[in-house]
Order: structure tokens, then C-alpha cells, then sequence
């Protein structure tokens, strides 16, 4: 898994999302440099966080349950943690496990 990039959507501002985007895969390897980074990205985000996930080509259990856990401390704050660009595989495993209606989707 690689964060290409962290950028402010739009105008930067103190309202700005934030979007953060992923590439590769979300594996056991991974999960531990993803949970920092969404943390890390958590701490100077306002309003909305959206991942784009349109480059991710796996991700397992465990990297659904940092998603999860990030939503979680992002609601905690205040954030909206949403997802962009989700593959099929993806929206389908979303879908199997029940998250698929966690998250919202930005189309």
C-alpha cells in the first residue's frame, strides 16, 4: 500500500475535505503504515476525509478494520471519513461483511 498523496479538495481552508489516496495493496504488510497515516491525517483534517481507494488492487480483513477503526476515531473528532473510487472487488467484499452501508460513497 502506497499514499500517493494527501492534498485539501478544492480551496484550502479550515472547511476543506481532505483526500488521501491509496495505491496497491492493503495487506497484513500494510495495515500498520495505513492506520498511522489516517491517524496522522485525522489529526489535520477538518469536516470530511475522503480515501480513494480507485488504485488499490487487495485490501484483506485487517485492512478493512482500519478502515473502521478510523471512521471510528474520525467520528470521534467530529470527521467524516468517506470513500472515493472504490474498486469492485472492493464494493463487493464491502457489501459481504456488511460495511458497505458504514461508509459513504462520493461517486
Amino acid at each position: 500500500m502506497t499514499v500517493i498523496d494527501t492534498a485539501p479538495l478544492g480551496e484550502a481552508g479550515a472547511s476543506a475535505p481532505t483526500l488521501v489516496h491509496l495505491a496497491g495493496d492493503i495487506d497484513i504488510f500494510t495495515t500498520a503504515k495505513l492506520r498511522r497515516r489516517l491517524i496522522d491525517t485525522l489529526a489535520h483534517s477538518t469536516g470530511l476525509l475522503v480515501v480513494d481507494l480507485s488504485q488499490v488492487t487487495f485490501c484483506g480483513a485487517g485492512g478493512l478494520g482500519v478502515l473502521v477503526g478510523a471512521q471510528g476515531r474520525a467520528r470521534s473528532l467530529g470527521i467524516t471519513l468517506a470513500l472515493t473510487g472504490v474498486p469492485p472487488r472492493m464494493a463487493r467484499l464491502l457489501h459481504i461483511t456488511g460495511l458497505g452501508n458504514r461508509f459513504p460513497i462520493i461517486a
